[in-house]
């Protein structure tokens, strides 16, 4: 069975989110999600609508997921080595290098093949980032 990694926030749940979960779910037979942890999301900046337990518990919902977990405090690599997955898909929006990530498995002894997602063809649903900020100028 090919296993699937894909990871993200997922602070407000969009169709470019399911987008990317959906076309993550093409390379395997199952998909694992890491919900990136409140500390990390905050130290990168995100400032947070909901907490990680809420996040995970959406995300588990979502019918292409087979699994959701919460992500490494510490390294995320950590993370890949428990899950084990042959691919680890990436959002086209994030910073992560798939050569970087590559590398690193490989020294780690857990090769993986690293593959970026389209992003979604909407404009206005592409950037959470950008959602929230038209969120907040509403309230």
């Amino acid at each position: 069975m090919k296993k699937v990694m894909a990871t993200g926030v997922f602070d407000i749940l969009h169709p470019g989110h399911i987008h990317y979960l959906n076309e993550s779910r093409k390379f395997g037979d199952s998909l694992t999600v890491v919900i990136a942890r409140d500390v990390t999301a905050e130290k990168n900046g995100k400032k947070l609508f909901f907490d990680e337990n809420s996040r995970l518990k959406m995300v588990s919902y979502l019918r292409m997921v087979d699994e959701a977990i919460l992500g490494s405090k510490v390294d995320i690599f950590d993370t890949v080595l428990n899950v084990e997955p042959e691919v680890i898909a990436l959002g086209y929006d994030q910073k992560f290098s798939q050569a970087y990530i590559e590398e690193e498995m490989e020294k780690r002894g857990m090769p993986v093949k690293v593959v970026r997602i389209s992003p979604y063809l909407e404009e206005k649903y592409q950037n959470s980032s950008s959602i929230k900020a038209r969120l907040l100028k509403e309230i």
